[in-house]
């Protein structure tokens, strides 16, 4: 479950907290993925999880706390925070990532010479390699920022592998040259992951970026425009990968991430204006990972398989 601008009540299982604001009036939002079969709940080390025998969910909230010779503070963080999650996927034998959500304080304020977010790759980066994880096979992710609060990092693992998705209108983001900073991010552009009964479409946090560029700077509109045309692609390239599934954009859950508040009405019409004015969106004011982007939106897709 993620809880959304105000903190959720306690309950048994785990729970993400998005600490932003939600736009358009709504005042809260819990969103939950729901189980046909029983689930067990467990904790290791800082991670509560609850899984059943194909998926486990996982939430992880961190402090930083002092960094060092080896890191700063967000680094180490985010390292510790990978490395308890790997060791937790291999406890609980799910090897398999899925989908994360990472939500990072303060993403793209400098702090030692090195902006937040590429503090938060490097450490990510490095559990990676620790536990033998290829760059390539990266889970489709998001990575956003947060005014303050814990590093936050949800999860979901499963059995059985899925399948990424890279968009050729972008670089994929494992290969980014050295100017993104000194470790690439770890995360594929899409996955299509069969969870028995269904297909499931994770579509990472799509930006206005092409090639490995920012385009469109200060041009929100435009932003939004670009965004819609990359998710359009893996959208057609998911659909060459499960033909019977039926995607399509106006099919799709949309999470929207506007980095102003005050642009909100112009995302929402552009989005409604390329989808459909139906379509299912939350948009939520945040600091999006590239300081120059001043949107993100990130989808899933639900198909029941015949």
């Amino acid at each position: 479950m993620s809880s959304l601008h105000h903190p959720a009540p306690a309950l048994p299982w785990p729970v993400q907290r998005v600490r932003m604001p939600l736009l358009g009036g709504m005042q809260q939002l819990h969103e939950y993925w729901h189980s046909a079969t029983p689930c067990r709940r467990g904790r290791l080390q800082d991670t509560r999880f609850s899984a059943n025998e194909d998926l486990l969910y996982g939430v992880i909230e961190l402090e930083e706390g002092h960094g060092s010779d080896t890191g700063t503070a967000l680094q180490l963080a985010a390292e510790k925070a990978y490395r308890q999650l790997f060791s937790l996927l291999e406890a609980e034998g799910f090897p398999h990532l899925w989908r994360v959500w990472n939500y990072v304080p303060r993403i793209n304020e400098m702090e030692h010479g090195l902006e937040r977010y590429r503090q938060f790759n490097i450490g990510r980066h490095q559990a990676f390699a620790d536990f033998a994880r290829p760059v390539d096979s990266s889970p489709a992710a998001c990575a956003l920022g947060v005014a303050e609060g814990p590093l936050s990092i949800a999860f979901l693992a499963a059995r059985q592998a899925a399948r990424g998705i890279e968009n050729p209108r972008q670089i994929s983001a494992f290969e980014y040259p050295r100017q993104y900073g000194p470790r690439s991010p770890t995360f594929t552009r899409a996955a299509i992951a069969n969870s028995g009964r269904h297909d499931i479409l994770f579509i990472s946090g799509t930006a206005s970026i092409v090639g490995h560029g920012t385009v469109h700077i200060d041009d929100v509109v435009a932003q939004t425009r670009e965004t819609v045309a990359n998710i359009a692609v893996l959208v057609e390239q998911a659909s060459r990968l499960a033909p019977a599934a039926g995607y399509t954009l106006a099919g799709l859950d949309y999470r929207v991430y506007i980095r102003h508040a005050a642009d909100y009405p112009k995302v929402r019409a552009t989005l409604e204006q390329l989808i459909g004015r139906d379509i299912r969106a939350v948009y939520v004011q945040a600091d999006v990972c590239r300081s120059d982007l001043l949107v993100e939106v990130e989808a899933h897709g639900i198909a029941r398989r015949s």
